[in-house]
């Protein structure tokens, strides 16, 4: 009976202190909710009369009286797919051999401590490292190749950093069973290690992208700001060779060279669409293969 007017009087005690923390709890999350309510609705009011067929289908010529961005879409889409198919497979191999096949030492512990020291490297700093060395030294040029190369030296720690902690969330007991079943290494990485660590992984390869879509100050230095859209398909190949800005640059560029915020806003808004279906389709794909690793 004490004991237990003891316990009551206790949690009695505890109860406005809870309260508060609860409160403290959800105003942190209702602030946070409503500052990124606040933004997109700001950006959207602002910019969402400049967005329409022509903006989106067009480039901007003094010419023709056309204002559009064709031209930056398709440089960032060039630059996130190549950064992408080449960033993916590097990060996720090293964190797989960090992970499984590196023996814990020094020159483990040398890399990841690289790894973490290179997410943290200011952006303007790789771009100027990227002009330098893929611009000059190797004779590449303001160029979409030269930008992209530069942003996969960004993305790599985090992607690899991202499937490191994706594969340890993997049971133990999943690779002791195949090991038990007579599996190679490979196999049990290939077939038991990967794809249960996938939807991990995927989110690493969403933050990888929008570091590389919301990127400008690194890719001044070395994607250039030209906006002119190819002649045709067959001129995707080399355009990666050219001068390319991206939506982000573009978005700088008339907010500070121009003096143009209209379509600032208007590329702002095309920004947040873009990232909004990016991490959707992501996510879902990621949902996807947890649902189907869970079967």
């Amino acid at each position: 009976m004490n004991n237990h007017t003891g316990t009551s009087l206790s949690l009695g005690r505890k109860r406005p202190t809870d309260m508060l923390l609860y409160f403290l709890i959800y105003f942190c999350a209702a602030l946070t909710v409503i500052l990124l309510a606040g933004i997109i609705i700001y950006v959207f009011v602002k910019g969402i009369h400049v967005v329409d067929l022509g903006f989106l289908t067009s480039v901007t010529s003094v010419l023709q009286g056309t204002v559009g961005i064709a031209g930056n879409i398709v440089n960032t889409l060039m630059i996130i797919l190549i950064t992408m198919l080449i960033a993916t497979p590097i990060g996720v191999g090293a964190a797989i051999f960090l992970s499984e096949y590196a023996k814990p030492g020094k020159l483990v512990s040398l890399i990841e401590f690289a790894t973490e020291t290179l997410s943290g490297i200011p952006s303007i700093i790789f771009g100027l490292f990227g002009m330098m060395f893929f611009g000059q030294t190797l004779g590449l040029g303001y160029s979409i190749l030269t930008g992209s190369l530069t942003l996969i030296l960004m993305v790599l720690p985090l992607i690899t950093r991202n499937t490191q902690e994706a594969l340890k969330t993997v049971p133990g007991s999943y690779l002791q069973g195949a090991i038990g079943l007579g599996a190679g290494k490979w196999h049990t990485i290939r077939t038991i290690l990967l794809p249960s660590s996938l939807p991990g992984i995927i989110t690493g390869v969403i933050l990888a992208i929008g570091r590389i879509v919301g990127e400008s100050a690194a890719l001044l230095f070395t994607a250039g700001s030209a906006k002119m859209l190819p002649a045709g398909i067959t001129e995707l190949f080399p355009k990666i060779f050219e001068s390319g800005g991206t939506m982000t640059v573009q978005l700088y560029l008339s907010a500070t060279s121009e003096g143009d915020f209209e379509t600032a806003f208007g590329i702002a808004v095309v920004l947040l669409v873009l990232v909004f279906f990016i991490n959707l389709g992501t996510k879902k794909l990621a949902a996807k293969f947890d649902v189907t690793r869970k079967k």
